[in-house]
This record gives structure tokens, sequence and C-alpha cells, in this order.
């Protein structure tokens, strides 16, 4: 085992699995104006700015649609002007977290003075956020790119005043980046073997998607899709099991998620949705099927780092929809839970690759929500062949007899021809 692997994977966990209150794309909008309006130190004043925002088109693509907390509005303009009235700009991906219905008042009345516009950059970055905040004769433009949160310039009245040094990739792509040697065989023993106490932390991923999705049970949030999958088994046009617990539960959170509830996701790799897609399905199947506190650390620890690893080959925004290669690691816990080792969980996540490869990203929006419940019945169902020995096999398709062989094949197709198809689908979208 590659034990000297292990901290940086710890390291690389505790980066990209933290909490976010909404979607990520728009929230970092909302986190630029913030920092923009604490550098202008206009708070008190904000809605006398005018802003200016220009985004990549993966960015414009993943924050036209959806909901942003707190306001029961969606797109780009709101959480550009939320992010200036209410945004707190020191709190990451929740800087939404104190949004009150007096702020999103104040919001709605800039958006009708047209105080706030937004258009598509012409930049190579997949993920890129500019903006500009105008107060009498002053100006602060803050610079995001590359990573959510990664600040990279910001300029005062057009002088720039802070330059990253270097602009970061991506997170996972940085000097400690463990996935440069590693493969799946050493996410499975790192998860299997590292010192429970050094991965209990993982836990709070169960604890806030959890939550999100008794919201989005609850709650009247986006199609409703989780709490539609109940409504039906009461009716006994479903039955119950646990498949059906595995798609109530996880779609309900995305639901939620999607449609603006103040409640945080523990998200993967960026992204609330890929969060809960690694997380609800390995809650579920560890509550259906018993699995103590370590067992379900374990699963939680494994489907979220795999996740990650999978991930790692390919861009943070592409065309491809990220909660079926955030569902692939929780394929890897269910198959554990259910007494499979290294061999079968890797059958596991060879077949949802030749099964959901392909399901395109048109933006984030509601409707999320039936592709990770589509992700999420994939894991479940290719875990249950795994454990019966049935697996897509390398003569099908991408698929590979390897398994880190078939994650690389995905990948190709994420990063090389879809780059086009995501040019065909913010033509389309733009152009409705």
């Amino acid at each position: 085992m590659k034990q000297h692997l292990w901290s940086l994977f710890i390291d690389v966990i505790n980066r990209e699995v933290v909490p976010a209150l909404g979607c990520t794309e728009p929230v970092s909008v909302a986190l630029a104006t913030a920092i923009a309006i604490d550098k202008l130190g206009v708070k008190q004043d904000a809605s006398s700015v005018n802003i200016e925002a220009s985004v990549s088109p993966n960015l414009m693509k993943n924050g036209m649609g959806v909901g942003i907390p707190g306001t029961g509005m969606i797109g780009l303009p709101m959480a550009a002007t939320i992010g200036a009235v209410a945004g707190d700009h020191t709190a990451n991906l929740e800087v939404l977290k104190h949004v009150t219905a007096e702020d999103v008042a104040v919001a709605k009345q800039m958006l009708d003075n047209k105080q706030v516009t937004v258009g598509v950059a012409d930049v190579s970055n997949i993920l890129y956020a500019k903006v500009t905040v105008f107060y009498q004769q002053r100006s602060v433009a803050v610079t995001i790119a590359d990573s959510h949160t990664n600040v990279v310039a910001i300029e005062e009245d057009g002088i720039t005043v802070f330059q990253a040094e270097t602009q970061v990739k991506a997170d996972t792509n940085n000097s400690s980046n463990p996935f440069e040697e590693a493969t799946a065989q050493d996410v499975y023993d790192f998860a299997m073997n590292a010192d429970l106490e050094d991965i209990r932390f993982i836990e709070q991923a169960k604890v806030l998607n959890t939550a999100l999705s008794e919201e989005g049970l609850t709650g009247n949030y986006g199609l409703k899709i989780g709490a539609t999958f109940r409504k039906n088994e009461e009716r006994g046009l479903l039955s119950g099991g646990l498949l059906t617990e595995v798609l109530v539960r996880t779609s309900a959170a995305s639901d939620a998620r999607m449609d603006g509830a103040m409640k945080p996701a523990m998200s993967n790799s960026g992204s609330g949705n890929q969060g809960i897609a690694a997380t609800m399905p390995v809650v579920a199947a560890a509550e259906f099927l018993k699995a103590d506190e370590e067992q379900t650390i374990r699963a939680l620890m494994l489907s979220h780092l795999m996740a990650i690893y999978i991930k790692s080959y390919q861009n943070k925004l592409s065309a491809l929809c990220g909660a079926t290669t955030a569902s692939m690691g929780s394929a890897a816990g269910i198959t554990y839970l259910l007494g499979g080792n290294f061999e079968q969980i890797s059958a596991s996540i060879c077949s949802m690759i030749g099964d959901i490869a392909g399901i395109i990203c048109d933006g984030a929006k509601t409707s999320c929500a039936m592709k990770v419940s589509s992700s999420a019945g994939t894991a479940v169902k290719s875990a249950l062949m795994a454990i019966d020995g049935i697996r897509v096999t390398g003569n099908e398709g991408i698929v590979a007899n390897d398994v880190d062989q078939s994650i690389i094949n995905l990948s190709a197709l994420a990063n090389g021809s879809m780059t086009q198809t995501d040019i065909q689908i913010l033509d389309i979208m733009v152009n409705k």
C-alpha cells in the first residue's frame, strides 16, 4: 500500500469536500461581488452600486436557470445583486447564508432599476467570473478563476492591487496532487485501512446532506422528484426497498439544493450535486443494510475520494454531468457495504461507465435532480450486478477491463469531443 499518499488524500478531501450553500457557479459570482463591496467599504449603501459581471461560457451555462438561495429567484443577475446586498465575503461557498427577505426586496429593486449586467467573457478558463462594482467615482473589480473561491486578481479604480502568483488550474492539480501516482486501488486501500479517527470527519457529509434531503421531502422545492417517489411508494405504485430509499433520499436533497433552499450541501469537487450524489446513496444504503458506524464512515470516504479521483482526470466544468461521475463513487461505497471486494467495486464503476457515460450537463437547474436520481439508481444497479459477478466488460464500448483505463476513457470524452458539445449546448440555451 502507498501509505505515503494517505496524508495527501486527507488534504485533498479537506479541500474538495466543503459546505456550499446554493449552486457553486452563481455563488462564486456572489462571492466576487461581496469581496468587491467589502473593498469599497459601502456595505451599508450597497443598493446604490452598479454591477457588471463577465463570466466564462461554462459558468454562464450553470448559472442561467438555477435557484439562488433565500431569494426565490434564478440566475446570475440575482446572484451578483444579492451578493452585494447581503453577501458575507468571509464565508466562501456559504457567502449567502445571512440573506433575509428585506435583502431580497432591495436586490429585486436593483434589478428593476437595471443596476446589474451579466455577460459572457472571451476567456479560456473553464471557470471564470470577473465582477466590477461601481460606487460614485470609484470601482473595484474582483476576478475568480479555475476554482470557485480562487481570487486571482483585485483592481481598485483600475489599478491592480492583487495578482495571484500562479493561477491554479484546479485544486487537485497542484504540487500536492496525490493522483499523479495514485490508482483506484490506492483509493480503496486508504478508505479501508486508514485510522478511523483520521477519516471520521467525512461523517459531516452525512449530517449536512441528510438535513438537505429531509428539507427536500418536507418543502416545496423544484420538481419534487424525491417527494414524488415517496408519494408513489405510499400509493403502492412503487415498492419499498434499497433502490427506492436511495432514489427518494438522494433526489430530495438535489430538489432542495437546486431550488435555493437555505441549507448547505456538503460539496464534492466544487459541486453540491456531486457531493449529494457521493453521499446520499451511501447513507441510504448504509441505513437500509444496518451498517455499523465504521462501515458507514469507510463507505463514505471511499465514495467521496473515488469521486474526486475520477473527477481529477476531467476539467472542472464540462458537458459531462458531474452527478454521473460522483455516483460512481457511490457505486463503490454501496458495493463495499454489500460485502464487495476491490474487484467487485471496480466492476461496479466500469458498469456505470458502460451505462450512463455521456449524460450531458445543460446547466444547473431544478431538473438536475432527475439526473442525480438516474445516476444514483445506476449506482445501485451496478453494485448489485457486481456482487453477483456481472459487469460491463472491456469488449463493450468505451469500457476497458481495467477500472483506471475505463475512467481515463470516459474522461477523454469529457475533455475532448464533448467540448464542442458544450458549445452547442450553450448556443441552444442562450437562443431559446
